[in-house]
């Protein structure tokens, strides 16, 4: 009886320690942001940054719930893979559009644009931008509590 309680505690520590690790995220969170183009706290690491070679950059963002970026543009675009939780994405004069894990946005030239997590999620995503040169994202003015709670 105790060979079996023991290999059954064995079976369960092991699945449980897989479920965990396949639970993880699959790129580390990073440094908390500390530039002034978002409210609440987000969490950025980069995964690859153009270069000759390669002309795009790639990015892990992680937002609390309720964080948000302030309204911008990217001049060449920039595409967003969403890889947890749920949060909102809005283009200047259509609403909140709501998106969840596995959605894949498509963040086109020059349209002012905000994204970041829904109040009551946390939200991660993987941003990839081409075309380094041109495409120094172009900060706006802060979202308002309105423009945010819209999506209600």
């Amino acid at each position: 009886m105790k060979k079996l309680l023991l290999i059954t505690c064995g079976l369960f520590a092991g699945f449980t320690m897989r479920a965990t690790a396949q639970n993880a995220p699959v790129f580390p969170k990073g440094e908390i942001s500390t530039v002034n183009n978002h409210t609440g706290t987000v969490w950025l690491t980069e995964l690859n940054k153009a270069d000759s070679t390669i002309d795009i950059n790639v990015a892990n963002a992680t937002f609390a719930a309720g964080a948000k970026l302030d309204w911008h543009i990217h001049p060449a675009g920039q595409i967003l893979m969403i890889t947890e939780g749920t949060g909102y994405y809005q283009e200047k004069g259509k609403p909140i559009r709501i998106v969840h894990k596995g959605d894949v946005i498509n963040c086109d030239p020059g349209v002012a644009h905000w994204h970041g997590a829904s109040p009551n999620s946390l939200f991660t995503y993987i941003a990839v931008s081409t075309n380094s040169a041109k495409n120094k994202t172009i900060w706006l003015q802060r979202v308002t509590d309105a423009e945010y709670n819209s999506a209600n």
